[in-house]
This record gives C-alpha cells, structure tokens and sequence, in this order.
C-alpha cells in the first residue's frame, strides 16, 4: 500500500512555508498531518491538497519545560489550531509574549506563518518540523 503523502513529503512541504493535508475522495474530510486512511470514513482514497494554513485557537498550553537542547527557546505556546478546512492541527505560537498568554487566546483566528525546523535529541528519530502561527489582526 501506497503513502498518497508520506510524512517526509509533508514535512518538507511546511520547510517551504505550505500545508498539506490529504482529502478524501469519499466523504470529503482533510486530514493532517497524512494519515493512511481517512479520520472520518477510514478509505484509502485520498487526494494530497494544499491548505490555507488558516484557522482558529481551540486551546493551548504554555510550555516550561523542553527537550534537550532546545532549551533557549523557553517559554513557548503551543497551539491546536481548527483550520478554516475544519482539520485540527497542532503547532507553535510566535509574536505573543508566552509569560501572557491567557484564555483570551482561545477564539482567537490565527495563520500559519512558516514551517519550523527543530533539531533531534538522543530520543528522536532525527529532526522535525512543525507550524508555526501567528495571530490575524
């Protein structure tokens, strides 16, 4: 069986700034990150489409405490994030000072701003990348 869009792919997508999800041709529902199959319907027949990055905080944590190496980047938010293609996503928060965030952040309409690549430590696979989002005015 066949990844529509494997991980790598997505990942070196958002290196480049773009979401991508996949889109099932079945019942319509995008997933992201890519999944095997649909989150809704389960079926294989899924299409890789690029997504606005565009959406709204549903809730968010601030973080204290990281991984090795990463640990000049403290405080830091992150954030699960519905997109405007009604998928939900997690990824970080910039340009809010994360000492204030407050459930004000919550409803707030935020877009995704770049891909960031973070480092490996000694308990990953390597390197990844997440979204990152900053708020709409």
């Amino acid at each position: 069986m066949e990844y529509k869009l494997a991980f790598k792919d997505y990942n070196e997508a958002l290196k480049r700034n773009k979401l991508l999800g996949l889109k099932c041709q079945e019942c319509g529902v995008i997933t992201v990150p890519p999944k095997m199959a649909c989150r809704k319907c389960a079926s294989l027949d899924m299409a890789v489409v690029e997504l606005t990055g565009k959406g709204k905080i549903q809730t968010f944590t601030t973080c204290n405490v990281t991984s090795e190496g990463r640990e000049d980047e403290l405080p830091y938010v992150i954030l699960l994030v519905e997109l405007e293609e009604s998928a939900w996503i997690m990824g970080n928060l910039t340009g809010t000072d994360p000492t204030t965030a407050s459930m004000e952040l919550i409803g707030q309409k935020v877009r995704m701003v770049e891909g960031k690549v973070f480092s490996g430590d000694r308990y990953s696979a390597g390197e990844g990348t997440s979204p990152v989002f900053r708020l709409e005015a």
